[in-house]
């Protein structure tokens, strides 16, 4: 029986529902975020609320905790081995997996390059944005597909959907897109926040029930953050987001949420004509070849998840041609640039005020580590002071407000990395030598306290 079709305002920040619309939202305080809906309140036993996917028979009954075994999750891993890592080991049984990024950015061809060389598992791979002949040559592109156990059905239904996946019985879903299905007992278009929000709480009950892992593929809206509600990132197990420049060669994948594992590891690939490749050695991708000792230029050790890397850091100074000087970062926090900008004047006497200061992390990374700070400020003062950096030294550390070096994490880890690709020294806070076995690695390391203890031992 059909019930009454009503309209209801949604906040598309958070999912708050509300009978009338306001500028304000009531629950996350976001203006002008309410979109007008129109659904259907179903009045049959059999309403979309999940009736139709409940298991058959008794349901277990309540155990006390201490009476639960714990166990590893059953996981299934994928021959991608940077995915398994961000994943923390593979995919786990009946997890609801959402991967999102820009448009263009490769999501479809991370998944379909892994569906195609995982071997023994059945996949059952859903499409609504393309259709069978288009997955079928970008298969060929990426992968010689051998005689794979792999499904493909290009279908937007719900319903369609899960008959599919009951009837196929795979041991892996995948859905291309999140944003183009959509349930019949909705009376919305597909992409909005009630089928979104809807179609998702249906496929995370299908897959609960049917222990199998189902992976979502979702868009990134132009404010950077997923398409469709907040409510979204809540309901599914793991969030991942795939990341890069699309005019750069490198794409990073991070797991911004993780009932199954860590959210610090970090997968980095490179986009070529055959599909993705895994980035096994970020270093010696990251910095350049080129031989000579420019002004500028600065290598710094940083950590993604427990992976260290090395990176090239480049900075411009230049006087400012208007009164207004110009401050641009790539690929690093603008504010915190502006705050070590900030501590070069007051603490150790530079004249920043009336430069351009332009920063960029070369390959189009985006870094987070606070301990590329001493590389930044060694890179803006050999650009300042038109003095190159010797080769063959690297550096980390935390820069604090009084200009002091901080401690870093993970030392031995990064010391290792430098070792290991030929650097003759590094630059570390002093407090990270204290207990530190020097004789183990084949490199000079150099403790300094202050940020003009650095400017001394790299300037002289």
């Amino acid at each position: 029986m059909a019930g009454k079709e009503k309209t209801i305002y949604i906040c598309s920040r958070c999912g708050h529902e509300s009978l009338k619309w306001a500028g304000k939202c009531p629950s996350c305080g976001e203006w002008n975020t309410f979109v007008e809906e129109t659904v259907r309140k179903e009045t049959s036993a059999t309403s979309f609320s999940g009736s139709n996917y409940r298991r058959e028979g008794n349901h277990p009954e309540p155990r006390r905790l201490s009476e639960i075994t714990a166990g590893e999750e059953q996981r299934i891993p994928l021959p991608d081995e940077e995915l398994n890592r961000v994943l923390g080991g593979g995919l786990v049984k009946g997890s609801l997996v959402l991967l999102a990024g820009e448009p263009g950015i490769g999501k479809s061809t991370l998944v379909l390059q892994n569906m195609l060389r995982i071997g023994t598992e059945k996949v059952l791979y859903i499409s609504a944005e393309e259709s069978a002949t288009q997955i079928r040559l970008r298969a060929n592109r990426i992968s010689h597909p051998q005689e794979s156990d792999l499904f493909i059905a290009c279908e937007n239904s719900l319903q369609v959907i899960s008959d599919f996946i009951i009837r196929t019985a795979p041991d892996i879903v995948v859905i291309d897109s999140i944003q183009t299905i959509a349930s019949e007992l909705v009376q919305t278009s597909a992409g909005s926040m009630v089928q979104v929000r809807e179609c998702t709480a249906a496929l995370m009950i299908l897959a609960r029930q049917t222990a199998t892992p189902i992976i979502l593929i979702g868009h990134i809206n132009k404010e950077g953050s997923i398409a469709g509600p907040k409510l979204l990132e809540h309901m599914v197990d793991t969030v991942l987001h795939f990341e890069g420049d699309r005019q750069h060669l490198f794409r990073m994948l991070r797991a911004v949420k993780n009932r199954f594992g860590s959210t610090d590891e970090t997968g980095i690939y490179e986009m070529r004509q055959d599909g993705l490749r895994e980035v096994t050695n970020p270093s010696e991708l990251f910095l350049s070849h080129h031989g000579r000792e420019l002004s500028g230029v600065a290598v710094a050790c940083a950590v993604e998840g427990f992976r260290p890397f090395l990176i090239e850091v480049q900075a411009l100074t230049s006087t400012a041609a208007y009164g207004m000087p110009q401050r641009s970062a790539t690929g690093f926090d603008l504010r915190r640039m502006n705050m070590l900008l900030a501590v070069l004047e007051k603490r150790v006497g530079f004249r920043l005020d009336r430069k351009d200061v332009f920063l960029n992390i070369a390959g189009g990374l985006k870094v987070n580590d606070p301990a590329i700070d001493l590389s930044i400020v060694g890179a803006i003062l050999s650009s300042h002071t038109d003095t190159a950096i010797q080769a063959g030294v690297c550096m980390t550390g935390e820069v604090g407000l009084s200009g002091e070096l901080r401690p870093v994490n993970r030392i031995e880890q990064r010391i290792a990395e430098a070792a290991k690709l030929g650097f003759e020294s590094m630059l570390l806070p002093a407090h990270n030598l204290q207990g530190l076995d020097r004789k183990k690695f084949k490199i000079e390391l150099i403790g300094v306290s202050t940020v003009e203890e650095a400017f001394r031992a790299l300037f002289g």
